[in-house]
């Protein structure tokens, strides 16, 4: 199922290159904090699954309100998802939890479980590196964002050290 949600997400977003490797990115370091982090199979699905679609959203929110911002990500990102999961076998509270962790993975405040957090932890992972953020930014994210062990040893070992202020 997975695969083939991969393939939904890129066709759904052809030609945008930037934006399915963003999510291909997120999608596996989610998939190894989830890992790491000893989920469940349910849950490891659910954090993959929204970790392929995180974004998906960004389309509509450039129609609509000529804007990328997370937002209006959060806030069409869930019915576009939704549209695209209706053909998988996937139960309804499965189904309502990917919307609300696409809904709202750029509101930290709402981090209620650890699916959200591992997605916001892998989003910022990447993040960091696409956005070329400093050194103190990096140490401030993780002191107030980052609780998993596999995700703040990942942020360490890839960033802290190496990134010029």
């Amino acid at each position: 199922m997975i695969s083939a949600i991969m393939r939904d997400m890129i066709r759904y977003l052809q030609g945008d290159v930037k934006r399915i490797n963003h999510a291909l990115k997120v999608y596996c370091f989610a998939s190894l904090i989830s890992q790491q982090s000893d989920t469940d199979e349910r849950k490891h699905q659910i954090i993959c699954i929204a970790a392929l679609l995180h974004d998906i959203g960004i389309k509509e929110a450039e129609r609509k309100y000529h804007s990328s911002s997370g937002k209006h990500q959060e806030r069409e990102g869930p019915p576009v998802a939704r549209g695209i999961l209706t053909s998988y076998n996937l139960d309804e509270e499965e189904l309502n939890r990917i919307c609300f962790i696409i809904g709202n993975h750029h509101s930290y405040s709402k981090i209620d479980d650890i699916d959200l957090q591992i997605l916001v932890e892998a989003d910022f992972i990447v993040n960091i590196f696409e956005d070329s953020l400093s050194k103190e930014s990096v140490l401030n994210v993780r002191e107030k964002i980052f609780k998993t062990k596999s995700g703040i040893q990942l942020l360490d070992e890839m960033y802290l050290g190496q990134i010029e202020d």
